[in-house]
């Protein structure tokens, strides 16, 4: 399978939710046969200062259950920078209210190619909840991209 085209995530802190589908889009695109490759990124990731480690455990332990390994070493998170946007086909940002005012800040001239989805970080959604909600959403971008393909 050739890939071609890069997704971009993109959270806060590149530590939970970015990470988390990430992983996830990347084994469902390639049990899908899709010729889409994932990658992500923190904005801001002086804003992750109680981060622990290279990636939430929670999000880790999500993963696992559902027979997904991430390669080792885990890497820590990356902070996004402009090459990131100019080779990425789709930029995602998991959470509108939190990250548009984030990138008009800094990569005002990227914001028009963010498309943002509305998953809250903890404490304000529990962790369950996020991840049940990043699963839908990258279940239907799975299935749309399926579509286009077709």
């Amino acid at each position: 399978m050739e890939t071609n085209s890069l997704l971009l995530f993109l959270c806060t802190g590149n530590y939970y939710r970015s990470r988390f589908v990430e992983l996830l889009f990347n084994h469902y695109a390639a049990n899908a046969a899709l010729s889409w490759r994932a990658e992500s990124r923190g904005i801001a990731l002086e804003f992750g200062v109680n981060n622990r480690g290279p990636i939430s455990s929670a999000a880790l332990a999500v993963l696992h259950e559902r027979g997904i390994v991430p390669a080792e070493p885990i890497r820590f998170p990356l902070q996004v920078e402009e090459e990131d946007f100019r080779r990425t086909q789709r930029i995602i940002a998991l959470e509108e209210a939190e990250h548009h005012p984030l990138l008009l800040h800094r990569f005002p001239h990227w914001l028009t190619r963010v498309e943002f989805w509305h998953v809250p970080d903890v404490p304000r959604a529990t962790a369950a909840d996020g991840v049940a909600l990043m699963s839908r959403q990258v279940q239907n971008l799975i299935r749309e991209l399926t579509i286009e393909r077709l």
